[in-house]
């Protein structure tokens, strides 16, 4: 009991860092996680779509080459923008692959097949060197 209350602060930062990284598995991710590397071979091989979920003002200040722009508040009322995408690899991104996570639960709920999430998102894209294009204008 001694050691336990010396060293509270550091029991504290330990179970904390132990809920980080229990927690995407408790909250179970709607897609499978590929890394930058991996995307890129979805994109060239299976001619994978690229959803960017971000806000306008993070796509416009750099995104994936030929993302599509669709905020992740914006998703649900506009779904139908990414019908003929159900049966084919679709590419979710965000800054650092939180709110991409979730939108991929969002459309593994709603019926689509092949939903990958970028492990890291823009932040891991730009960090291993891949290409990024600036402005606001999505495909």
């Amino acid at each position: 009991m001694e050691f336990i209350n010396q060293n509270i602060l550091l029991i504290g930062v330990v179970v904390a860092s132990a809920i980080a990284l229990i927690w995407p598995m408790l909250m179970g991710g709607g897609g499978n996680s590929v890394s930058p590397a991996e995307a890129t071979m979805l994109i060239n091989r299976e001619d994978a779509h690229i959803v960017d979920v971000r806000e306008a003002s993070e796509f416009a200040d750099g995104h994936m080459p030929d993302a599509h722009h669709l905020p992740l508040s914006k998703l649900s009322e506009h779904l139908g923008q990414l019908e003929k995408f159900k049966e084919k690899p679709l590419i979710v991104c965000c800054a650092t692959g939180m709110r991409s996570n979730k939108a991929c639960r969002e459309l593994t709920k709603q019926g689509f097949a092949k939903v990958h999430n970028l492990a890291g998102g823009m932040d891991a894209w730009v960090g291993a060197g891949y290409p990024v294009k600036k402005g606001g204008r999505s495909k």
